[in-house]
């Protein structure tokens, strides 16, 4: 049966003429229900993560003074951010020493997406403040979003879907084992 179909059959609402591309795991981000309540200092998820080993936390490289993550919510496949160990929010607030580890993990994650998946491009950002975008705005990270010719099919478009390939955990061991030591 048609979703058209149970929809008049179960009298929940009128068909609408349109198929329905079922993601119940995006529900909690919808809904907010993993985003921290508590954003202070060693307490926001961006804190937190660098304790976790890099399986469970997502942790695709590791620096002094910065760390690259994969988005537990990402845009494509591959999609990872570029975080400060230190709880800043503001770009401004980098020291040069963070700066300068922040744009080599950016360059060094994009030779690395492009080895392993054959990228055609990037889209690169800090999101400064909730007002700009920022799901996180207490924590400093950088986006690292790569990007193919047809990506935005109308899978996310029109079916506001998005389609991943592979488990974030499978993503992670790629990208991990091919960053330069």
């Amino acid at each position: 049966m048609s979703d058209q179909e149970t929809a008049r059959q179960d009298g929940v609402g009128d068909a609408d003429g349109l198929d329905r591309l079922w993601t119940p795991h995006r529900i909690a981000y919808i809904r907010g229900e993993n985003k921290p309540v508590d954003s202070t200092p060693g307490e926001c998820p961006f804190c937190l993560i660098p304790a976790k080993d890099d399986d469970e936390g997502l942790v695709v490289r590791r620096g002094e003074l910065a760390y690259a993550v994969l988005n537990l919510y990402p845009y494509s496949p591959g999609h990872l951010m570029v975080c400060p160990y230190r709880h800043i929010a503001d770009y401004t607030e980098t020291t040069d020493e963070e700066a300068d580890e922040i744009g080599a993990l950016t360059k060094q994650a994009m030779q690395v997406i492009r080895s392993v998946s054959g990228a055609h491009g990037f889209n690169i950002g800090m999101n400064q403040g909730a007002i700009a975008g920022a799901g996180i705005s207490a924590h400093l990270h950088q986006h690292v979003v790569p990007r193919w010719a047809g990506d935005q099919n109308f899978m996310p478009i029109i079916g506001r879907t998005k389609t991943l390939p592979e488990l974030l955990s499978d993503t992670r061991e790629l990208l991990a084992d091919a960053w330069p030591a």
